[in-house]
């Protein structure tokens, strides 16, 4: 394809997102908005392609909008480094909703054994969601 010659519409469907999704993103400031010149209609190339692809696929792989602007603003000798940093920091993220799933299924497990226990009556589960403080 040749060099910025894509519409918004040609570009939304080459990565695969909506049209509102690259204007939302520019809003953001993460994929670049080109002039439109005078009488024309803004033109997209295949830069922009790949940038909206390393956009889905570092959400793909967990992280936020900010994060992935910081993802983008990486480069020179230290963007290694730099890039390693922000996974580890994401990766801790992980771990740790990981930590509150795993105590989150187990207070589940305890609710759904305390309700196969009680035959008629009040249903415990609904009993603790009414009462709970927290």
């Amino acid at each position: 394809m040749i060099n910025n010659a894509m519409t918004i519409g040609r570009l939304a469907a080459a990565a695969d997102v909506h049209v509102e999704t690259i204007r939302y993103y520019q809003r953001r400031g993460l994929v670049p908005e080109p002039e439109r010149p005078q009488g024309g209609v803004r033109r997209y190339g295949e830069a922009d392609i790949s940038r909206l692809r390393f956009i889905r696929r570092a959400q793909a792989a967990g992280f936020r909008l900010d994060e992935i602007e910081g993802l983008l603003q990486v480069n020179g000798r230290s963007a290694c480094e730099q890039t390693r940093l922000l996974i580890e920091q994401k990766l801790s993220e992980v771990r740790q909703r990981i930590e509150e799933l795993q105590l989150l299924e187990a207070g589940l497990k305890q609710w759904v054994s305390e309700c196969c226990a009680t035959a008629g009556g009040t249903c415990p589960a609904l009993d603790r969601l009414s009462s709970a403080t927290r």
